[in-house]
């Protein structure tokens, strides 16, 4: 018998959301999608807030310069928060679209190593590292 082997969960790219929606506003969407502007309403979704983030771009940037917050992916795994930990420094991470912390990291090095935690978007991480910070979220 072959070797099986677990492949690694796939992490979401997206978070959803939930919207609500008048019917008018929903009934013109719909009729947009029906004449092939867009390919369902996610679509029109999706684009309409890329195109509102695109008209705030500055104000989003000037935000995030006057924050000190990243922007995009953040990962943090084992080898840098002990680094962190070694070198007797703690994290106040700021992310702006979504933080990882891995599997690898335990809830005392965490607490450790993380003084304060603000995303603005997504935070993934185990139960019990969020647990450990819940404190430290805000």
């Amino acid at each position: 018998m072959a070797e099986i082997r677990q492949l690694r969960d796939k992490q979401p790219d997206s978070e959803k959301i939930t919207i609500n929606l008048g019917f008018v506003d929903l009934g013109r969407i719909d009729l947009l999608v029906q004449e092939g502007f867009y390919s369902n309403r996610s679509d029109f979704i999706r684009t309409a807030i890329r195109r509102q983030l695109d008209t705030h771009g500055d104000a989003v940037d000037r935000s995030l310069e006057r924050h000190t917050m990243e922007l995009g992916l953040r990962d943090f795994g084992r080898a840098e928060l002990e680094q962190v930990r070694a070198a007797g420094e703690v994290l106040h991470i700021k992310v702006v679209g979504l933080a990882r912390i891995g599997s690898d990291v335990t809830p005392d090095l965490a607490r450790a190593t993380i003084g304060s935690i603000t995303v603005l978007g997504s935070l993934q991480a185990p139960a019990d590292i969020k647990k450990a910070l819940a404190d430290r979220i805000r």
